[in-house]
C-alpha cells in the first residue's frame, strides 16, 4: 500500500487503525523571502470562508502513513448533507499561505553625496464497516445511542454524519468500526454531545483512491449554516502533549477576524533587522515567534496578516483571483451569495475581487493553555497589517563628501539598533549578532570599540 502525505488538520482528531525598514517607509519595499508553513514540521491549516451565518470550512494538513489507515472525526454544528461536501485542490491552501505569509523586504541606501531627493524603494465498500451489513450496523448503532444521520461518498472519501446521546456509546461505536480512539477521548467528546453537535467522519475509499491517480489525498471542504463561528481544537490534543501550530485563514466580505475567547495580538512587525538575517530568515521567524509566544503566556492568537485580497504591498505572491477564491470556499462573489449554489456552480471569471478580506491567525496551543475551542468574530476593521521585517543595505560606494562621512559615522548607531532589536525579538546572544554583522558589513564598519570612540568624538 502506498504511503501518502495528506492535508487535514491536527485540530481535529485524526485516528489510524493502529493508534490514533524604517517606519517612515510604510509598507513598500522589495520582497525577498517569506515565513510560510514549511517552517513547521506539523502545522495544521484551515480555511474558513464566512459571511453572516454561512461557513465553508476547508481542512488541510500533513498526514503521513498508509492511506488505508487514514480516518478523521470532526465535530460540526449541524447535519451535513452530500451536496455540502466536496474535495478541494491542495494548491489552494498553498496559495493562501504564500500570499499571507510574514515577509522579509529590503531597501538599499542611496549615495548620501547625491543631491537629488532620496527615493523610496517600491517597492470501495465502506472501509470503516469492515465488510459488515448495513442492517447489522444499524442495530448496533441504536443500542449505543449512535445515529447515522447521513452516509455518502465524495471523491476518494466515504463520509458518515453521526449524532450520539452519550460519549461512551460514541467511543464504543467508533472503536467497533475501526476508529481506534486514544485514551482520554471519552471526556473530550462529552462537551460536543452536550452541545448537540454532530460528527463528520471520513475514511478513504481505497478503490476510488487507487483509480483516481492522485498521489495525495485532497483537502475536504464542508459548507454549513450556523450562528456558531468556531473551530474545534480539543480533539486534536488527544494524541499529543506537545505544542501544536495552527494557521487559520479567514475570508470575509467584512474585515479583520479575531478570536473572542482568547486574546488576539499582532505579531511584532515593521522593524529593521541586520542584513545577515536574509540567509537566516526561517530561523529568525521561528525564534521571534517562540519569544513572542512565551512573553504572551502561551495563550494568545497571533495576527500575522490582514489585508484586502485585491492588492498587497509588498507581494510575496499574487493575490488570488476569483476562480481561486471560489475554490477556497468564497461563495458570495456570484450566485446571489447562496452557499450551496456556490459549492455546485462553476467558477467566476478570473479577475481579483475587492470584496474578500483575508485574516491570517497563527495559534500555538497546548491542552493547559487552550482548554476551549476557538471562537471567532469578524469586524468592520479593514486596517492593513502584515508581519514585515526590513533589511536596510548600506551604501557601498565611495563617500568623498562631508555628508558621506557623516553617513558612515551614523551607520554604527543604526547597526547597533538593529542588533539590539534582533536580540530583543529572538533572545539571540547580542555578541554573536554583532560578530555576524561585522562579517556581513565588511569594511563599511570598523570595530565596535573604534565606532564607540568615534561616536563620542575621540
Amino acid at each position: 500500500m502506498k504511503k501518502i502525505r495528506f492535508f487535514i488538520p491536527l485540530l481535529i482528531a485524526i485516528f489510524t487503525v493502529l493508534s490514533f525598514a524604517p517606519t517612515a517607509l510604510a509598507f513598500c519595499g522589495f520582497y525577498v523571502a517569506k515565513a510560510d508553513t514549511k517552517l513547521y514540521n506539523k502545522a495544521s491549516q484551515v480555511v474558513i470562508a464566512r459571511k453572516e451565518n454561512q461557513t465553508v470550512l476547508t481542512m488541510a494538513n500533513d498526514y503521513q502513513g498508509d492511506v488505508k489507515d487514514f480516518a478523521m472525526v470532526v465535530p460540526v454544528p449541524t447535519v451535513i448533507k452530500e451536496e455540502q461536501v466536496r474535495v478541494a485542490k491542495p494548491n489552494i491552501v498553498e496559495r493562501l499561505d504564500a500570499f499571507s505569509a510574514p515577509r522579509l523586504v529590503e531597501y538599499f541606501d542611496e549615495d548620501p553625496c547625491n543631491q537629488y531627493p532620496r527615493s523610496q524603494s517600491m517597492p470501495a465498500p465502506m472501509a470503516a464497516t469492515r465488510g459488515r451489513s448495513l442492517n447489522e450496523i444499524s442495530s448496533e448503532d441504536r443500542s449505543l445511542g449512535v445515529t447515522v444521520e447521513a452516509r455518502f461518498n465524495v471523491g476518494e472519501y466515504n463520509i458518515l454524519i453521526l449524532s450520539a446521546k452519550e460519549s461512551n456509546g460514541l467511543e464504543t461505536w467508533l472503536n467497533r468500526n475501526g476508529y481506534k480512539m486514544p485514551r482520554g477521548a471519552n471526556q473530550l467528546l462529552k462537551p460536543y454531545i452536550r452541545s448537540s453537535m454532530k460528527f463528520f467522519v471520513a475514511k478513504v475509499n481505497l478503490d476510488k483512491f487507487e483509480k483516481s491517480g492522485y498521489q495525495f489525498l485532497r483537502p475536504l471542504q464542508i459548507s454549513y449554516e450556523s450562528p456558531k463561528f468556531m473551530l474545534p481544537i480539543r480533539l486534536g490534543m488527544i494524541n499529543s502533549t506537545n505544542e501544536q501550530d495552527l494557521i487559520v485563514y479567514i475570508l470575509s466580505p467584512q474585515g479583520q477576524a479575531e478570536v473572542t475567547n482568547y486574546r488576539t495580538v499582532k505579531i511584532p512587525s515593521n522593524v529593521n533587522i541586520p542584513v545577515f538575517v536574509k540567509s537566516e530568515f526561517g530561523d529568525f521567524y521561528k525564534s521571534m515567534f517562540q519569544t513572542s509566544y512565551t512573553k504572551e503566556d502561551k495563550k494568545v492568537a497571533f495576527l500575522e496578516y490582514a489585508w484586502d485580497m485585491s492588492n498587497c504591498d509588498p507581494c510575496s505572491a499574487q493575490p488570488l483571483n476569483n476562480e481561486e477564491l471560489k475554490e477556497a470556499g468564497v461563495f458570495w462573489l456570484d450566485n446571489n451569495g447562496d452557499i450551496n449554489n456556490g459549492m455546485r456552480s462553476g467558477f467566476a471569471p478570473p479577475f481579483i475581487s475587492s470584496n474578500v478580506y483575508i485574516t491570517r491567525l497563527h495559534v500555538r496551543y497546548t491542552r493547559n493553555k487552550f482548554p476551549e475551542d476557538l471562537m471567532f468574530q469578524t469586524t468592520s476593521n479593514r486596517e492593513s497589517f502584515q508581519g514585515r521585517y526590513v533589511l536596510q543595505h548600506p551604501f557601498t560606494g565611495e563617500l568623498k563628501c562631508a555628508a558621506g562621512r557623516d553617513y558612515k559615522r551614523s551607520l554604527f548607531r543604526r547597526f547597533e539598533q538593529e542588533a539590539q532589536t534582533l536580540a530583543q525579538l529572538t533572545n539571540w546572544n547580542i555578541q554573536n549578532i554583532r560578530k555576524k554583522m561585522e562579517i556581513s558589513t565588511g569594511n563599511l564598519q570598523t570595530s565596535w570599540w573604534e565606532s564607540l570612540l568615534m561616536l563620542f568624538g575621540f
